[in-house]
């Protein structure tokens, strides 16, 4: 690993520590490096706060200052070029006199798009771009399809025993997952802006649908329930937490649920993530049921899969689980006897 590499991966190590709480903005890391010695790190930490540089500068010693306008920043994301809810990340490093400056990627963001790299260019810094680009990119998987797809990055999640069933043949409900992965779904939970169910998983699983189990945010629970079958009486319409209720009956807003008018006649899950592009939620982890997680298969309206599988239990009769053969694996982990497989879709 050359050097540069070195000290991107450092970037994306801190970019990390944003997750769950820079939506919609990117997460990014920034390394300030003196002659091998790094003089400053940071990260962008909570949306609507200062951006990686700004923290990166200010973590640099009152005795290393004079060393900033000879060093080298890294950063895992282009340096915006336009005023958000802070100032220019480019103009600032322009201003700290730093003459190179290396970028894991570009940010497809319109308002930024290379424009961040034109600006240091024109005074003057040499800038290196796409150290560990594919990283650096997949780090922001969910940004950039938000901005390029004009939809949320989607990631499909089910539980299923040896023998591929996601529910028993009766109603009672089936527990597949182990106190472990249970936990590490609460995790995926708080990475992610919503989470999304059908009406069948509301109604008989009558699940909460928020993170308990690990650090951070809960996201934002959504249900599909067409014809307003579901009862009030549910975890998601009393615990006070936001839901939001697509339906084809009103439009309404009823204390912390909010019911989302849908075209009946029209195709539905454009219409759900459509809804989702115009309120920024940049990501939505969906929980089921097996009819909604075979459509948006079918559709092919998803960017990932994860599927964890009790290798210890076979039911015989049950529910099926949904089935995916256009995907790549990419990541397995083994928690006792479960285990957790991550796949993409196959582009």
């Amino acid at each position: 690993m050359s050097n540069h590499e070195q000290y991107m991966a450092r970037c994306i190590e801190l970019a990390l520590k944003g997750a769950g709480t820079v939506a919609p903005n990117p997460m990014v890391g920034a390394v300030l490096v003196h002659e091998s010695r790094v003089i400053g790190e940071g990260y962008h930490q909570q949306y609507g706060g200062p951006h990686a540089e700004v923290h990166c500068f200010n973590a640099v010693a009152e005795a290393d200052e004079a060393l900033v306008s000879e060093s080298v920043i890294y950063v895992s994301l282009e340096p915006c070029a336009h005023f958000g809810k802070t100032p220019p990340c480019a103009d600032l490093i322009v201003r700290k006199g730093v003459k190179k400056v290396v970028i894991g990627c570009r940010d497809p963001f319109e308002a930024v798009n290379g424009k961040g790299i034109e600006r240091l260019r024109n005074a003057g810094i040499e800038v290196v771009e796409g150290v560990l680009e594919t990283a650096c990119l997949n780090l922001n998987k969910r940004f950039f399809t938000f901005h390029q797809k004009k939809r949320p990055y989607i990631i499909l999640k089910w539980a299923q025993t040896a023998d591929g069933k996601i529910a028993a043949a009766s109603t009672e409900r089936l527990l597949i997952s182990n106190a472990y992965a249970n936990t590490l779904v609460h995790r995926w939970r708080s990475e992610e802006a919503a989470i999304l169910v059908g009406t069948n998983t509301a109604l008989l699983d009558d699940p909460s649908l928020n993170n308990r189990l690990w650090t951070g945010p809960s996201p934002l629970r959504m249900v599909i329930d067409v014809n307003l079958r579901l009862p009030a009486s549910l975890k998601l319409f009393t615990d006070g937490l936001p839901v939001v209720v697509f339906n084809a009956q009103k439009a309404a807003q009823e204390g912390a649920i909010s019911f989302q008018k849908i075209a009946a006649d029209q195709a539905l899950l454009p219409q759900v993530l459509d809804y989702c592009y115009h309120n920024q939620v940049q990501s939505i982890l969906v929980e089921g049921g097996a009819a909604l997680l075979q459509s948006l298969i079918n559709e092919e309206w998803y960017d990932e899969i994860r599927v964890i599988t009790n290798t210890a239990l076979q039911i015989g009769e049950g529910l099926a689980a949904p089935v995916a053969t256009a995907t790549t694996l990419y990541q397995e982990e083994q928690l006792l006897d479960n285990r957790i497989q991550y796949f993409y879709r196959n582009q």
